[in-house]
């Protein structure tokens, strides 16, 4: 692949490759120290690498000599450098922030804990103070604004003054007030907001009993109620509820995006107190870590002194309550360990960058270009004059007067032209509920090279449907769950009915297991299997039954509960995946129901409507790291402890018993795209589970590594584990992802998925959903570790041809760190790259690697709230109101609310509002250019004098009322109808390479203006040699005809309300003539006349204006129609 890439890895990173050794990184290096592979290229044979062959020994003394900075670098940018650095340094000396620190927090004493800060919350831009200033910086930061600044305020020195104050100011005074107004706005709603929140009211608890204090006011310390449906004010640890179960529901959505709802659990030790103000009588104390950014992980004890002996419980992420999420069950009572910045909330919460379009930076650095041209021009004036007399002063008078080459109005008219575009995304019925919430980007979406797409939830609908059972011999796919149905049924019905409907069922499944224990070689009967197998996922889960209470019952009866219970319509699943959702869903469909569960008992339903008892011991939850979970449960009926435990296969596989199918069945399954997961059982006698309890409450008391002193103890226990089973679960593609991705593809967009999910499902995804076609190779890169390994296989990888890459985090990590350029170049060669095992910030990395590398635009789209960094780290981020939340949705710039409409918006949306925005620019600066040309020679005639050409409400007039509407109605103008640009999405490809807007289109404009302004003023004078008095009457008409004759050439598709545009101006400028006739003479009162009405209405006037006006804009038209005779745009040959 590209053999003609130079792949010499560490002429320019050997610095940081350097830093990463020094950094102590250990994993990656512990054979690269000794090789000398800064010395080796990257292309080398596998034979040269392991004899270590390198001739390259002179490339570090050639670096070591680039190292030494003299007073050379200091002129030729070091100064930058340095006071870049002195600048961050001050900056970090302000920003200091105080070190977060762990606590001992007693029980309602707020007044026994050291001060933190306030628990207000601000999410302010600025202050009363900082408003003005802070705006004016963001407006004046750009070239353009400062320009308009500068020549503004040259009016206020008399010897510089031009015209009216007004014509320079009031432009200048419109856009900041805009500016201002809206950011007012924007804040005034900030605060609004903050005020809300700072002033909900909460109960706290005392001494004296309860007082309702503000949010703001809350302390460390505090005992707070929190009410049903209400919001959490501070991260608190969860002390007591009003649930019989001693646990609550919380709604998460706010803080990690998932909708599902999160069960958390009282303290044992409070929650047993008879009474709520008991809380008071006891002497106990909170110990919490620090305040850290892991919303998902908590480490704390809680210990009571007054007790003989000290009781002390271990606190872990499941005792906690965080701010901004919401009680959804029962009242709960928490002590409050953090406040204000170091919730983790707040914490969590990035600032997201202003995003600048890429139009926005072409047209400022378009503007820097046209201010050199009139600093030359001027610079120019003054040379011909001979720079007589005080020439400096001319000079900047000449500056000042060809200022409009840059016009003001460029601003207005492109910002009222992106909030158009976003009105017309927004109104579109083919992509309905489609938000912009960055109104300043809708161009970017036409120049988008890069597309980055999550995959669960964004080309998937995170909708899971059981598949699949596999039991090592048979497998049971969708057509024949009724046999397993049938099995279940027939398990259960063995044994007679008897009063202990538990103890029925379990003595019929005993036999079996004791036959086992004793002669495991006996092989079990598939009845068995499956009943085991079923029973297995009906247990190991955190799913949750859920009952909507009726509004008829008003007690909380035994026997409406019971009623209750067993109404299969009024019961949902809550649990925190939507995998785990399918399997319970699944083992109801088959005949065993999960009717009820609380924190120390689960129920099963029995086909024939038996109820079975559990006793839930422990429960081992699922953590990215461990990739399994596990429950250990008592069955009430027999006393009998069985240890039960899923997860991927990767993690499984070496936890369960020898067998010679599992690799080859997960293969099988990922290829056809289902999520797997493998379910093993262990029997434990009484004496295991006690020996077990006592080491893992240890650990958990333990306030250091008790995270790996957890995992050591439970790892204890997973050993020789019998496998019962495989399961698949499918999860389905979004509406229309094919051709969606197939269009993307077609309009030269590169698609990267970006996925937490492995590699296998991945594949598999990428395969269904077209992303990678039939035909292509997909080069699975092999998982690295170190140097060498990756040096090898990016070589390896470097001789195939077009081929999709998949590549893992991990080993993606360790390429980035020492192959950094050469792996970016390879990976941008693909036609499609699918990144598995992807953290956040891993993809929001990856991200920027793009933008640096490449210089193209990037877009991101995503539905989770592990997908925000990557969208805000984008150049243009969509979100998806997706089943994980709105968070995506709220952070990104554009909303959507299914990927197919992603497909609408860049081909046809994208594409038009770069179109226009670029056709506008160019246009407003022509407007510009063209009176510039027309005062340069009307200035060079009258003896280089730096007079005005036209007076005070002729210019602002001009920008305004005579040419604005129909110069902005090219925001309605498009060169396809949306059908052809879906049609065609090739059309897109041009768009990338930015020919729309180039420095070859502006000098077209620039020659085109030029020549129009000579044509208008110097036909002027020649046609109207004898009444010269009139010469502003003559040229202004010209000129404004001009302009509106100059829109209709540009415009490719009329609209109504163009043509509405062109007459209302032109009927506006015929009106005006009667009204400001004094600004139409020459000089005003120096030449002393006036514009004369019986003159412009003889034939004389009106064929001279139109001649000069028609030689102006028929050589252009004449040219146009040439071109797309001769050499037509790709869209004109479409349309015709």
């Amino acid at each position: 692949m590209a053999d003609s890439i130079p792949l010499n890895p560490v002429r320019k990173f050997s610095r940081r490759i350097q830093y990463y050794n020094s950094a102590g990184l250990s994993r990656f290096s512990s054979e690269d120290e000794t090789s000398n592979l800064d010395e080796m290229p990257l292309m080398m044979s596998e034979e040269g690498f392991e004899n270590d062959e390198s001739d390259y020994q002179t490339l570090p003394r050639a670096r070591a000599g680039q190292r030494h900075r003299g007073f050379g670098w200091f002129l030729l940018g070091g100064w930058k450098v340095l006071c870049g650095s002195c600048c961050d340094c001050l900056a970090r000396l302000c920003r200091r922030k105080k070190e977060l620190k762990a606590r001992t927090v007693w029980l309602g004493c707020p007044e026994k804990c050291e001060k933190y800060p306030k628990n207000s919350i601000k999410n302010q831009k600025y202050n009363v103070v900082t408003f003005v200033p802070g705006v004016l910086y963001q407006q004046f930061k750009f070239f353009l604004n400062l320009y308009f600044l500068v020549v503004a305020c040259s009016q206020f020195v008399p010897s510089l003054k031009i015209g009216y104050l007004y014509t320079y100011w009031a432009p200048l005074g419109f856009v900041l007030a805009v500016t201002m107004v809206r950011e007012a706005v924007d804040e005034v709603r900030r605060h609004q907001r903050d005020k809300d929140m700072n002033s909900q009211l909460y109960s706290k608890l005392t001494v004296r009993g309860k007082i309702q204090v503000k949010s703001s006011d809350i302390q460390v310390g505090d005992l707070i109620i929190v009410e049903k449906n209400q919001r959490i004010p501070a991260d608190m640890i969860f002390l007591r509820t009003s649930e019989k179960t001693g646990a609550c529901f919380i709604r998460t959505d706010q803080l990690d995006g998932e909708t599902d709802w999160k069960l958390k659990v009282a303290v044992g030790c409070t929650q047993r107190l008879p009474a709520v103000g008991d809380l008071f009588s006891i002497n106990a104390y909170v110990y919490a870590q620090k305040p850290q950014l892991d919303i998902h992980s908590f480490e704390g004890t809680f210990t009571r002194e007054d007790s003989d002996p000290q009781i002390h419980e271990s606190l872990s992420i499941e005792n906690s309550l965080w701010a901004s999420t919401v009680v959804a069950s029962g009242t709960v009572i928490g002590v409050v360990i953090y406040t204000g910045k170091e919730t983790r909330s707040v914490l969590n919460t990035s600032s997201a960058k202003n995003k600048i379009g890429l139009l926005d930076l072409e047209l400022n650095r378009l503007t820097k270009a046209l201010f050199l041209a009139q600093v030359v021009l001027s610079v120019v004036m003054v040379a011909l004059h001979g720079f007589v007399g005080p020439w400096y002063r001319n000079l900047f008078r000449f500056v000042v007067l060809f200022s409009y080459i840059i016009p003001i109005s460029l601003r207005v008219n492109l910002d009222m032209g992106k909030s158009a575009y976003g009105w017309m995304i927004m109104k579109d019925e083919n992509i309905p509920g489609t938000v912009v919430r960055t109104s300043t980007i809708p161009e970017e979406l036409g120049r988008i090279v890069y597309l980055l797409t999550d995959k669960t939830g964004t080309l998937t609908q995170n909708e899971m449907v059981f598949k699949r059972l596999h039991l090592g011999t048979v497998s049971y796919g969708t057509d024949t769950m009724d046999e397993i149905q049938s099995h279940i049924i027939q398990s259960y019905a063995q044994v007679p009915s008897q009063p202990s409907s538990g103890g029925g069922v379990t003595s019929g499944s005993t036999p079996s297991r004791k036959t086992q224990n004793s002669a495991p070689k006996v092989r079990k009967s598939v009845s068995s299997r499956i009943h085991e197998a079923v029973k297995a996922i009906a247990l190991c889960h955190n799913v949750t039954p859920v009952y909507e209470s009726h509004p008829s019952v008003n007690g909380e009866t035994e026997s409406a509960e019971a009623d209750q219970d067993f109404s299969d319509d009024n019961r949902t699943y809550q649990a925190s995946s939507p995998d785990e959702v399918a399997l319970v869903r699944w083992t109801e469909s088959v005949g065993l129901t999960l009717v009820n569960r609380d924190l120390t008992t689960l129920q099963l339903k029995t086909p024939s409507g038996q109820i079975l008892s559990f006793h839930i011991l422990q429960i081992f939850p699922f953590t990215s790291e461990s990739k399994r979970m596990g429950i250990i449960v008592r069955e009430e009926s027999t006393g009998e402890i069985t240890f039960y435990m899923k997860g991927a296969d990767v993690a499984m596989a070496s936890i369960v018993q020898y067998n010679d199918w599992l690799e080859e069945e997960c293969g099988n399954m990922a290829r056809e795209g289902l999520r797997t997961l493998v379910v093993s059982k262990k029997c434990l006698s009484e004496e295991q589970y006690q020996d077990f309890e006592s080491r893992y409450n240890q650990a958990k008391l333990s306030v250091h590594d008790r995270a790996l002193k957890v995992a050591a103890v439970v790892e204890s226990l997973e050993r020789e584990m019998e496998l019962l089973c495989l399961t698949g679960v499918e999860d389905q593609l979004q509406a229309d992802v094919r051709p969606t991705l197939e269009l993307l593809r077609n309009a030269g967009i590169k698609i990267w998925m970006l996925t937490g999910d492995k590699l296998e499902t991945a594949t598999c995804i990428a395969k269904s959903s077209h992303l990678v076609s039939r035909s292509q190779d997909i080069h699975v890169f092999r998982p690295v570790s170190n140097r060498g390994e990756a040096h090898l296989e990016l070589n390896a990888f470097r001789r195939k041809h077009d081929c999709a890459l998949v590549i893992s985090g991990d080993s993606l990590e360790v390429c980035l760190r020492y192959y950094e350029h050469e792996f970016v170049e390879l990976a941008c060669q693909c036609p499609a790259v699918v990144c598995c095992r992807c953290s956040p910030t891993q993809k929001a990395q990856i991200v920027r690697l793009l933008q640096q590398h490449t210089a193209n635009r990037t877009c991101a789209i995503g539905d989770g709230g592990n997908d925000v960094s990557m969208i805000q780290a984008a150049d243009c981020g969509i979100g998806i109101e997706g089943k994980e939340g709105k968070q995506a949705s709220l952070a990104a710039d554009f909303s959507i609310t299914q990927f197919r409409h992603i497909g609408r918006l860049l081909v046809v949306h994208g594409r038009n509002s770069y179109k226009r925005s670029a056709a506008l620019g160019q246009f407003v600066m022509h407007r510009g250019m063209i009176i510039s040309t027309m005062q340069a020679v009307f200035s060079s005639i009258f003896y280089f004098a730096s007079v005005p050409l036209y007076q005070g409400y002729l210019m602002v007039g001009y920008a305004t009322i005579y040419t604005m509407f129909p110069v902005f109605s090219l925001v309605l103008d498009q060169d396809v109808k949306p059908e052809m640009a879906l049609l065609y999405p090739e059309l897109y490809k041009d768009l990338t390479k930015g020919r729309s807007l180039s420095f070859k289109t502006f000098l077209i404009w620039v020659l085109i203006s030029v020549y129009q302004g000579g044509i208008l003023m110097y036909g002027g004078l020649v046609l109207f040699e004898s009444e010269f008095v009139h010469v502003v009457a003559i040229s202004f008409t010209a000129l404004v005809l001009t302009e509106l004759l100059m829109v209709a050439l540009t415009v490719r598709t009329w609209h109504w309300l163009m043509v509405l545009a062109e007459f209302f101006s032109l009927g506006c400028y015929l009106a005006s003539l009667a009204f400001l006739n004094e600004y139409f003479g020459l000089g005003r009162v120096s030449f002393g006349a006036f514009l004369d009405l019986s003159f412009i209405t003889t034939w004389p006037f009106l064929w001279k204006v139109s001649s000069i006006t028609l030689v102006s804009c028929l050589p252009l038209y004449i040219i146009k129609y040439l071109k797309r005779k001769f050499s037509p745009p790709s869209y004109s040959k479409l349309s015709s």
